[in-house]
């Protein structure tokens, strides 16, 4: 039973489903060129967006570490030490290249943010 406040008609809203057959079968946008995607990716995307994060020497790293420690652990995860970080990055299904890394540190060591610790894994002493 139609009540009668649907924004759309029925016949947009099946041209609609229609549309979007594609991308919802597939997961990914169904466009051949890239400026035709609804939401093309930025020039200034960090690595996350291209795939796993592996921390390893370099400033060039530091950002996208950061950005996934950041995104993962988020702000009340600090202060921590090592193994705290590494046992809520398992929990939270963190990637093995990442956690073993921050297992590896010395354990009495305690970091105040997640720069901090990129700074650490990337031996970067920016």
């Amino acid at each position: 039973m139609q009540r009668g406040s649907d924004r759309l008609s029925v016949h947009r809203d099946d041209e609609m489903k229609h549309e979007l057959q594609g991308l919802l079968r597939s997961g990914h946008h169904t466009r051949a060129e890239e400026w035709n995607d609804p939401e093309p990716a930025a020039d200034d995307d960090p690595e996350v967006a291209g795939g796993p994060v592996e921390p390893g020497p370099g400033p060039e790293r530091l950002d996208a570490v950061r950005s996934e420690l950041g995104r993962l652990l988020g702000r009340s995860s600090f202060p921590a030490t090592p193994p705290t970080l590494a046992q809520l990055l398992r929990a939270r299904s963190a990637p093995d290249r990442l956690v073993e890394p921050v297992a590896a540190l010395p354990g009495k060591t305690v970091f105040r943010t997640a720069s901090d610790l990129a700074k650490a894994l990337t031996n970067s002493g920016e």
